[in-house]
């Protein structure tokens, strides 16, 4: 697949665009455990208090709980707050808020205040205000406050004097003996850890909210409501880049295709017949479509998951780790397994994925084949032959497909396994921490669904593993075709053919083998077709008649020799320039889906109704194409099936006389034709090619006879050449076949 990464190139600016996207998309669904946890966790169990500083407390609760601070922390504290009492002018903007304010003054946290002073502030209001909410207990409380006596924060509240304040009274006490008291009450605290105490002064503070006249239902459904709207615009925003991402990265993977086929093409047209010999027709329609459908879909999911499935598995393990770095065992067990079971399948699989293509290339080949030959497998009552042939490379294609399904069928409820395991797991284990009081509810929910999306996010990682190497076969099999080395091209600096283009063409010492050919085909073949004049070919089957013909359009390069067309090499002209000055006619009809004029303007669009009647008559298909209701515009089926194989030939000569070109090549182009319809078409053709060089291969000696000129060919050697009369003198080959043909009197 690296071979073909040039083709993403154009498409960098919706890559780009892509990442960020997916950057963002991450980002949004690793949010979303987030804001889950703080609505369980602040809006169900703390009532809608997001922390442990206050919006507002009264002056005489501030006091006590800044007995219980540095004397920094105080100020500090002090520093963030405005007092507001009866006489401030912004008590009117505040009783409505704070109801308490009108009978005593209130702190007011200042809006200035940022959220990184409030996450510092935390911790200095959460230690004072438990501890102040525990001594109002204890006090309210005698059984408590006769556990606390004595004991443990160093003086016993029972034995207070009567009508004495407990928080004056720590007030009054020396600084040292107040730090040993806030030391003791620390160390209580440290056992319940930082996260909870906070938690826990949250309580105190919701009472100090109800102290202050504050509605706290109304409170607690803002927090949720708040917190849940922003969930669902995070959701819409995923969303939203979730369908955006979709677009870019459908639309990267379809002009790649685009490009692929366009450039797959384009390169296949330009093989020759060497080119052709190493690919099957089967092989080039599979590696046109379903290969590069492969690489389409899996270029999809590639730039989809490539991205995002790291991003959401190192953001939620960082994520994790916030919540609880010693729960992160049980994911990392997950992933183990997954990871496994994925290497297991992988392992399996992969040798049925390279082969698959294989199987297709193989059906799609026994297909055309069928298809294309069914008149004749009908003829020798092969059916039940070609069905068993069929059926045994669509049920290997069959069996290879079910197995990989197969496999990835046990996949999924393998992957939910896992999943369901994981989340007993982690329900089992953050229970008992919450009972201990060293997680919260919210923060479990939160680490099951991270959990979550790690594993899916390991789990989209290895999904590639398994998608890429059948995309990469695929790949690599097109790439093949694209890096093939044509071995014929055109020069770097071509030359032009002559202005005054008369068509002469020569063949001088030309020698050639068909590629990893051992032997020759053609040997020393040397002879010179003047404009104006017929050259013929004739030969036993396989003397080399065609072959020599296919050099001049250069189908195939000599080996040895030269070819020369007005004097110019052939091979110093682009192959555009020197089939432009050929018409051919293919000893095989080939006729294009469409209509007949379709067909015909094959050769020159620009063609005028003239000159298409003119072809037409000279071809002699004008009986045929005036029979048809539609005339010219009458349907021609894929392949020519629906005419004959004379009409088919002869409609391939009209489209050679279409653009009178300079230079003929009938390869043997009246085979199907009867003596009748053959000497008319070769007494038109001879007033239209009057001055056109044309070269006739033929096996029949009928159709020569008053050619120029007749190359006899024999294992690839000329054996004769002359006309008719004169090879009749001095050829022994040429008189065997004219005699297996014609009476001494027909050939006289």
């Amino acid at each position: 697949m690296l071979r073909l990464a040039k083709y993403l190139k154009p498409y960098t600016a919706l890559l780009v665009a892509t990442v960020i996207l997916l950057f963002a998309q991450a980002n949004l669904d690793l949010a979303l455990p987030d804001y889950l946890s703080r609505i369980v966790n602040n809006g169900i169990q703390q009532g809608g208090v997001e922390n442990a500083v206050p919006l507002a407390i009264r002056a005489t609760e501030m006091d006590k709980v800044t007995v219980f601070m540095s004397a920094d922390d105080k100020t500090d504290a002090l520093d963030h707050y405005t007092l507001i009492d009866t006489d401030s002018p912004e008590v009117a903007t505040y009783v409505e808020i704070y109801p308490a304010l009108a009978e005593e003054a209130v702190y007011v946290l200042n809006e200035d205040v940022s959220n990184a002073e409030i996450e510092r502030l935390i911790p200095v209001f959460a230690k004072p205000l438990l501890t102040v909410s525990s001594i109002e207990m204890a006090i309210a409380d005698p059984e408590m406050a006769a556990q606390m006596g004595g004991g443990d924060i160093g003086f016993d509240i029972t034995q207070l004097p009567a009508g004495m304040d407990v928080f004056t009274m720590l007030g009054q006490l020396p600084d040292a003996q107040k730090a040993q008291i806030t030391e003791k009450i620390d160390a209580q605290f440290d056992a319940l850890g930082e996260s909870m105490v906070a938690q826990s002064a949250v309580a105190s503070l919701k009472s100090e909210y109800e102290a202050l006249g504050m509605d706290t239902a109304e409170l607690q459904n803002d927090y949720i409501l708040r917190m849940g709207g922003i969930m669902l615009l995070l959701t819409l925003l995923s969303g939203a880049a979730t369908i955006a991402v979709g677009f870019t990265s459908s639309r990267t993977a379809a002009g790649l295709a685009r490009d692929l086929r366009h450039d797959l093409f384009r390169k296949v047209e330009n093989f020759s017949s060497a080119e052709f010999n190493k690919f099957s027709t089967a092989s080039l329609i599979t590696r046109s479509t379903n290969d590069i459908t492969q690489l389409q879909t899996v270029t999809v999911m590639i730039i989809r998951m490539i991205v995002y499935a790291p991003i959401l598995a190192v953001g939620g393990i960082i994520r994790v780790i916030g919540r609880d770095a010693s729960m992160t065992w049980l994911i990392g067990v997950a992933v183990i397994f997954l990871v496994g079971m994925i290497i297991t399948v992988f392992s399996t699989a992969l040798p049925k994925f390279k082969l698959i293509q294989k199987l297709t290339d193989r059906l799609n080949l026994v297909s055309r084949e069928q298809l294309s030959g069914m008149m004749v497998i009908r003829a020798f009552n092969m059916q039940p032959f070609e069905e068993e042939r069929f059926d045994k490379a669509n049920i290997d294609l069959t069996a290879n497909s079910l197995f990989i399904n197969r496999l990835m069928v046990v996949m999924m409820p393998m992957m939910m396994l896992i999943m369901n395991v994981l989340s007993l797991a982690i329900i089992w284990v953050g229970a008992h921490r919450v009972a201990e009081a060293a997680m919260q509810v919210g923060d479990m929910m939160a680490f099951m669904q991270y959990a979550m999306q790690i594993v899916m996010a390991f789990l989209f990682m290895s999904m590639m593993f398994i998608m890429v190497p059948r995309a990469s076969v695929s790949g690599e099999r097109i790439a093949d075709v694209l890096d093939t080395e044509l071995s014929i091209t055109d020069p770097a600096e071509p030359r032009a053919l002559p202005a005054d283009f008369r068509g002469e063409v020569e063949f001088r010492n030309v020698s050639f083998h068909y590629p990893d050919a051992d032997a020759d085909v053609l040997h020393d073949v040397s002879f010179t077709a003047k404009p104006g004049q017929t050259t013929a070919f004739i030969g036993s089957t396989g003397s080399g008649k065609s072959t020599v013909i296919n050099l001049l359009p250069r189908f195939y390069d000599v080996n040895e020799g030269t070819i020369l067309v007005d004097g110019v090499d052939i091979r110093e002209v682009t192959q555009h320039d020197l089939r432009e000055k050929i018409g051919y006619v293919p000893q095989k009809g080939v006729l294009f889906s469409g209509t007949i004029e379709s067909n015909l303007r094959y050769a020159d669009e620009n063609a005028t109704e003239e000159m298409l009647a003119s072809a037409i008559n000279i071809a002699q298909v004008t009986e045929f194409v005036s029979g048809k209701e539609e005339g010219i515009q009458a349907e021609i089926s894929q392949g020519g099936t629906n005419v004959s194989g004379g009409q088919k030939q002869r409609l391939s000569i009209a489209r050679a006389l279409v653009n009178t070109p300079p230079i003929y090549i009938f390869d043997d182009s009246f085979s199907a034709l009867d003596f009748k319809t053959e000497a008319a078409l070769r007494k038109e053709l001879k007033e239209k090619t009057g001055d056109s060089t044309v070269l006739v291969v033929t096996q029949r000696v009928a159709s020569v006879m008053h050619a120029e000129q007749i190359i006899v060919l024999e294992q690839g050697r000329v054996v004769g050449k002359g006309t008719h009369e004169e090879l009749m003198k001095s050829s022994e080959t040429y008189i065997e076949i004219a005699v297996s043909q014609l009476s001494m009197e027909e050939l006289s």
